[in-house]
């Protein structure tokens, strides 16, 4: 029971970063840039201070950290950045279903070789993901933004299969976070920046609890999680994402966005449980 309630939890955090940066960036409390910045600078520290309570050493200077730093720094520019127009549930749709299709043909051109079951999930996941990403009037967002978002997927796709060779994780991830910062510094700084007290304060939520604290709890409780099993819980985050928007951003829920939530987390569904049904069979 504790397990299940950590995941959902953790989950819930993961989810809460869409709503977190569209409630400060929509409401005029901070701009997208500074958001981001903020959010990787709170980050770092509540690594950094994990780390300190844990103990073990931080690895800044291995190469590991330029595709880290860097893909993690496409990821928070798309992600702050989508969110001027993006709701904050399609966006999450966008993100999640551009990580998980880009995994899967990562992995397909590395000479994997996806089942049948495996390129009808991919199939379903993508189509889905193209209604999300067709420009709709009552979808709450524009092209502009969902290609940002697009861009924050595929940079977090890079960012976990450069990490998933990590014999440490979470010192990994806090070393990722140090080198982002003067990456965002470089993308971001310039003229427009602004931060209202309400928006640092959003910022900070999201870089220190519902990121940084959210990315530790996830590191903590992953290694007693099936593999399949962490693929699928995962599917929550967009759903509990557009349930957030719409209670606490006042949101729109359209045919289309139903629709679409449908068909990426059921075509990634069918995608990660097909090597369990496999072996049902044999």
């Amino acid at each position: 029971m504790r397990l299940i309630l950590l995941t959902c939890l953790t989950m819930i955090a993961f989810a809460a970063n869409s709503v977190l940066n569209r409630m400060a960036v929509d409401g005029g409390g901070i701009d997208p840039s500074s958001f981001a910045m903020i959010r990787v600078l709170a980050g770092a520290v509540a690594l950094g201070m994990i780390l300190t309570v844990r103990g073990g050493g931080l690895p800044l200077w291995q190469r590991d950290r330029v595709v880290g730093a860097t893909s993690l720094a496409a990821y928070m520019v798309g992600f702050s950045l989508a969110y001027v127009t993006l709701d904050a549930g399609l966006g999450a749709l966008i993100l999640f279903g551009t990580v998980q299709v880009a995994m899967f043909g990562w992995s397909a051109l590395r000479g994997g070789h996806p089942t049948a079951r495996q390129m009808l999930g991919a199939a379903i996941a993508f189509a889905g993901l193209l209604i999300a990403l067709w420009p709709d009037d009552n979808g709450g967002g524009d092209i502009a933004g969902a290609a940002l978002m697009v861009v924050a997927g595929l940079g977090w796709a890079a960012y976990t299969l450069a990490g998933k060779g990590a014999k440490d994780p979470l010192a990994a991830t806090a070393a990722n976070f140090i080198w982002t910062l003067p990456i965002l510094g470089v993308l971001l700084f310039g003229t427009g920046l602004h931060a209202a007290p309400s928006g640092i304060a959003l910022a900070i939520l999201s870089g220190a609890v519902t990121s940084g604290l959210g990315y530790a709890l996830w590191y903590s409780i992953l290694p007693r999680l099936a593999g399949q099993t962490a693929a699928v819980v995962q599917l929550s985050v967009p759903i509990i994402a557009i349930a957030g928007g719409a209670l606490l951003l006042g949101e729109a829920l359209s045919l289309s966005l139903a629709l679409s939530a449908a068909l990426v987390v059921g075509g990634i569904a069918v995608a990660v449980t097909a090597s369990k049904a496999q072996e049902g069979r044999s």
